[in-house]
């Protein structure tokens, strides 16, 4: 899953942006990670979002932070979120990757936040004050995660795995618009994959009735 992905979806859905109707059955760790954010953001003077998108998460975030930064490493998704900044004083958007030195000041921040954004944000403590903390949320590479914590000397690790909620859509069509928006997939609709959508369609069906089970975890450490 290249840059070029993410500037055509940017392109094709204006951001990670789905319309799909589905109820959610138990408690998603999305949830979870939002509202323990909103609560830790006040407590912090200089926060970074590590792949922010088109901006959304990070407008709703600025509302509880002194000063916050969003950067992703494609340049359609930053485009969409700089046109939709309305001269909001503690908020700036960056063009930037974790491939290449990032550009921000030593110690710069004191939170670094990554809603499924680049796990490589962790080789880049040097922008971390130290005490600072590091808090994201991913779908994959557990084991990953937790070896660049290690790696990069970071204390206090804590992970927490969740996977009991369940989405829950009334039909194909809302089905196919939820998983064509996940990071990394093609357009379901497209005519070229009807076969592919059809076995995603027969795997995911349960007693008649369509649903994805949420797998998440929730990552948390402090530079020392």
């Amino acid at each position: 899953m290249g840059v070029d992905w993410y500037n055509s979806i940017a392109l094709r859905n204006g951001g990670y942006k789905s319309n799909a109707k589905f109820l959610i059955e138990g408690i998603s760790a999305e949830d979870i990670f939002e509202q323990e954010l909103m609560t830790m953001l006040p407590n912090f003077q200089c926060v970074l979002d590590a792949g922010c998108g088109h901006g959304d998460f990070t407008f709703k975030m600025a509302q509880y932070a002194k000063s916050l930064c969003g950067f992703d490493n494609s340049i359609e998704m930053i485009k969409i979120a700089k046109s939709n900044l309305l001269g909001e004083p503690n908020l700036e958007f960056v063009f930037a990757t974790t491939k290449e030195e990032l550009p921000f000041r030593d110690e710069q921040f004191d939170l670094i936040y990554d809603r499924r954004g680049p796990t490589s944000i962790l080789n880049h403590s040097r922008i971390l004050r130290p005490g600072g903390t590091v808090f994201g949320i991913h779908s994959g590479a557990l084991e990953k995660v937790r070896q660049l914590l290690q790696t990069n000397h970071f204390t206090n690790i804590e992970i927490r795995e969740y996977k009991d909620a369940r989405f829950i859509f009334p039909n194909r069509e809302e089905f196919t618009k939820f998983i064509s928006s996940v990071p990394g997939n093609p357009d379901y609709a497209d005519d070229n994959l009807k076969e592919e959508l059809e076995n995603k369609i027969k795997e995911n069906t349960i007693n008649g009735t369509l649903q994805l089970k949420e797998y998440k975890y929730i990552w948390k450490a402090v530079k020392p």
